[in-house]
């Protein structure tokens, strides 16, 4: 059937070049857009002027020497009304238009017996022929991994996906402008990198040829912000892509974006304070309320935030302190709970994975989650009251973990022996250890100020809009459909 329809607008097509007619030019005569002559439609009709609208047919009824067809573009959809005694090659035009060209009418506003406000046009000029019929036309667009791979048609077909993109961008201009507005400088730092690091991820890698070089990309931007604030600067930010070689979920992707800050002379308290208020703040300019839904449930962001000790709900859900366990505790733990890992895990991974599996689910209202055991952040500083914690805070809602920050570690030689454990955690099988990075220690050495760093990626988004990762992507990563 396809084919068949593909087959008649190809004729058309021939149609258009036949009579001498492009059916892709390249100049566009359009002086309105459709939001703007239907806001001003009664002038337009009070001084008989002519407007030139462009956009795509979504609509088409021949009603016998009358043609309606209704045009849209980005910000509106308008009723044009084609007369056979007033458009001298009516026939032609009548024959060769399909919902889903692209056209430029131009005509006189005029309101129709139903009394809808509609373009009477005096002549028309085809910009683009379609020749694949819109999926609305045949069986429409239901499958989500056919709507994913075709965003451009899930756009096309649903209304509801452009406004979820339009408050997408209002997140991220929410985020500059606010840590513009707190004083922080936003800088760009490399994609591809020499050796990966930040973040507990595998990551990609890539061959530079001109400098016959072993590449990465960044699946983190810590590293290279860090030395930023030990060259001077005191507060800065990026925003922008990070790559994870890992799996998907509802709640991972290969690539997404993500920001990260740096604050010099301050530590994770700070933070707590500094992200409630930025969050919220973004999460107001983007929703409208500070009010949302998960998954059936109302999330109510205005609250103040409690914080919750990271052992002390672990234990209460586990009956012992991660912080204090032995390996064979937690492995002999992990069988009980019926929880899948490779024996040669460390024990840091092996709390990571309890607490996913036990705590965070009964997470739901917003929380500051803070100082895990220090096995989990190799790049943390140490708490002052305990050197077995480090000085984390995490904030969690919706069973997620949302945003991550903590002190950062500053001191070189406790540096150095942490990412030497990790090479070494790398070394035996774990890909998401972090590598040993010898110019970054180098970086400290010259002096790096107390700090604190905070982080989040497109996640938050995802969860106040309450859909999956990949569905608030406009181009998720796809595995290619064989032919």
């Amino acid at each position: 059937m396809i084919d068949d329809l593909m087959h008649e607008r190809k004729r058309k097509l021939e149609v258009l070049k036949n009579a001498g007619l492009s059916p892709y030019p390249g100049k566009v005569l359009r002086t309105h857009v459709i939001h703007e002559f239907l806001s001003y439609f009664a002038r337009f009709k009070k001084t008989g002027k002519k407007v030139v609208l462009a956009g795509r047919i979504v609509g088409l009824r021949n009603q016998g020497g009358v043609l309606f067809f209704d045009i849209r573009d980005e910000g509106g959809m308008v009723q044009c009304v084609a007369k056979k005694e007033l458009l001298k090659n009516y026939e032609t035009i009548a024959d060769i238009l399909d919902i889903g060209d692209f056209v430029e009418v131009r005509g006189n506003a005029f309101i129709t017996k139903s009394g809808q406000k509609s373009v009477q046009i005096n002549s028309l000029r085809m910009l683009t022929k379609s020749l694949r019929p819109l999926p609305s036309q045949w069986h429409g667009l239901h499958d989500i991994e056919t709507r994913l791979r075709k965003r451009y048609l899930d756009l096309l077909s649903d209304p509801n996906l452009k406004e979820l993109f339009l408050k997408k961008e209002k997140f991220w201009a929410a985020v500059r402008e606010f840590l513009i507005k707190e004083g922080f400088h936003e800088v760009e730092t490399p994609v591809l990198v020499p050796i990966p690091g930040g973040a507990d991820a595998e990551p990609f890698q890539t061959h530079h040829n001109a400098l016959d070089e072993t590449f990465f990309l960044r699946i983190s931007l810590e590293i290279p912000l860090k030395k930023i604030i030990a060259g001077g600067f005191e507060k800065v930010f990026e925003i922008g892509r990070v790559f994870r070689n890992e799996g998907i979920d509802r709640e991972h992707l290969q690539d997404f974006t993500f920001m990260e800050f740096y604050w010099a002379y301050h530590d994770y308290h700070d933070l707590m304070r500094l992200t409630e208020r930025m969050v919220k703040e973004v999460i107001k300019k983007t929703t409208g309320s500070l009010s949302t839904n998960f998954q059936g449930r109302k999330i109510n962001w205005s609250k103040k935030w409690n914080v919750i000790q990271y052992c002390e709900i672990f234990k209460k859900i586990n009956h012992f302190d991660p912080s204090h366990a032995t390996l064979d505790v937690l492995q002999k733990h992990a069988q009980k709970i019926n929880l899948e890992f490779d024996p040669s895990l460390s024990k840091g991974r092996l709390i990571d994975l309890i607490y996913k599996k036990t705590v965070r689910p009964t997470l739901i209202e917003p929380v500051f989650l803070i100082n895990p055991p220090i096995e989990l952040v190799p790049l943390a500083k140490r708490t002052d009251e305990n050197p077995k914690l480090a000085a984390r805070m995490q904030i969690v809602a919706c069973g997620t973990e949302l945003g991550n920050g903590y002190t950062e570690l500053n001191d070189p030689i406790d540096q150095r022996e942490r990412l030497k454990e990790q090479e070494r955690l790398k070394l035996e099988g774990d890909k998401e250890a972090q590598s040993f990075d010898e110019d970054f220690i180098e970086a400290m050495e010259y002096g790096m100020p107390p700090m604190a760093g905070f982080g989040f990626s497109e996640r938050l988004f995802a969860v106040l809009m309450d859909r999956p990762m990949r569905e608030a992507v406009i181009f998720p990563l796809m595995r290619r459909k064989k032919t």
